[in-house]
């Protein structure tokens, strides 16, 4: 029996080993932390660990200074005013409107409230309260339920649902206040998740949104995950809406990236096949990642999301320099998948930006040899 458990523990250790361990036959050795043949991430210029940004995949200084006055302060006025001024059909008011909401969930979640003290995110209930007809409110507001589902319950259980219808009718609020705003029906995009909307239904929802913003990229990956294995549907059906949506991208989208996205829905959750990074349908959907980076507008607000999940396939595919190409444009802002599926987004982001600069260097790269 001892023998049993040792062999366990040897298995249990590889795995989570195993992924970082590199073959020697790329030039890669294991040294202490300080000694003077270690990769030093910090020669690139790349920011300390401690000080990445885990909150956003990329820089929007504008939202950082507004969250920093709505937390400060509890007003949501300037809020109010940001989501005013920013395009209802763009990636950048999704993504804030996704920001504020997380912004209150998890104020909620720190001070749940009691006797003696108010609940956090008390801004966001007086935004409502104040301004029942602001539609970028009431769209935070609806995200807001969405999270909380996600966050505090079960998928499947009484209050999950409970919530989820919630969020649903939120929805159709929001959307009654800006009828030409794709972000309600985006949002309802995950309420149609978690509640198990028949097809026909979620297609219907999708149509929606094609005839408001047919190419919003963040719309495609919310999507997406509905029709993944996992949920409601298949690994075909995710690869053949990912493939639909690449072959239908106008020049300059990066919905060209989508099936990597599709293929990372569905990795194995351990990986014993050798050289699966290297596989015809990996290298296939980086390819097409690859071509909607290089394309694409250099201040699209999606362009970091794409270019973390390639650091995480090219270095897991041992393409060195390709990796620390992409690393460079995203270094600082951590918050996009894959390093947010993590309990430290930091540190796994981390690891693989050391292996990157490792397997760089013992092929002959250096900072003096890395273009951006």
């Amino acid at each position: 029996m001892e023998i049993l458990w040792v062999l366990i523990a040897l298995v249990m250790m590889s795995f989570v080993i195993g992924p970082y361990m590199l073959r020697r036959r790329a030039g890669i050795q294991q040294v202490a932390p300080g000694d003077p043949d270690a990769a030093d991430p910090a020669n690139y210029g790349f920011v300390r660990q401690e000080e990445l940004d885990i909150r956003m995949p990329g820089p929007d200084q504008d939202l950082l200074d507004v969250l920093d006055v709505v937390q400060g302060t509890q007003n949501h006025r300037a809020a109010a005013q940001l989501l005013a001024g920013t395009e209802s059909e763009g990636e950048r008011r999704w993504q804030r409107v996704q920001a504020f909401a997380g912004a209150a969930a998890l104020e909620l979640q720190q001070r749940p409230g009691g006797v003696s003290e108010s609940p956090g995110g008390q801004w966001l209930r007086v935004w409502r309260a104040e301004a029942p007809k602001d539609a970028g409110g009431a769209a935070v507001h609806a995200e807001f339920l969405v999270q909380q589902a996600w966050r505090t319950s079960t998928p499947g259980t009484d209050d999950f649902r409970i919530i989820m219808e919630e969020a649903k009718a939120a929805c159709g609020e929001a959307a009654l206040l800006a009828p030409g705003d794709p972000i309600p029906y985006i949002i309802e995009l995950s309420v149609a998740r978690g509640l198990a909307y028949p097809q026909a239904e979620f297609e219907k929802l999708w149509l929606k949104i094609l005839d408001r913003a047919p190419t919003h990229m963040g719309a495609h990956l919310a999507a997406l995950h509905y029709w993944c294995e996992k949920w409601h549907g298949s690994r075909e059906l995710a690869y053949a809406f990912a493939e639909a949506a690449a072959a239908r991208a106008p020049q300059g989208s990066l919905l060209a990236a989508m099936p990597l996205f599709a293929v990372f829905e569905h990795l194995p959750e351990v990986n014993l096949v050798s050289g699966f990074y290297q596989s015809e349908v990996v290298t296939k959907a980086i390819h097409g990642a690859l071509f909607a980076v290089h394309a694409a507008r250099p201040d699209d607000p999606m362009l970091p999301h794409v270019r973390h999940l390639l650091v995480s396939f090219l270095v897991r595919g041992e393409r060195w320099a390709e990796a620390m190409n992409q690393l460079v444009h995203v270094d600082g802002h951590v918050g996009a998948l894959p390093w947010t599926l993590t309990a430290d987004p930091a540190a796994d982001y981390a690891i693989y930006r050391a292996l990157a600069v490792a397997g760089y260097e013992a092929n002959g790269g250096s900072p003096a040899t890395l273009q951006a």
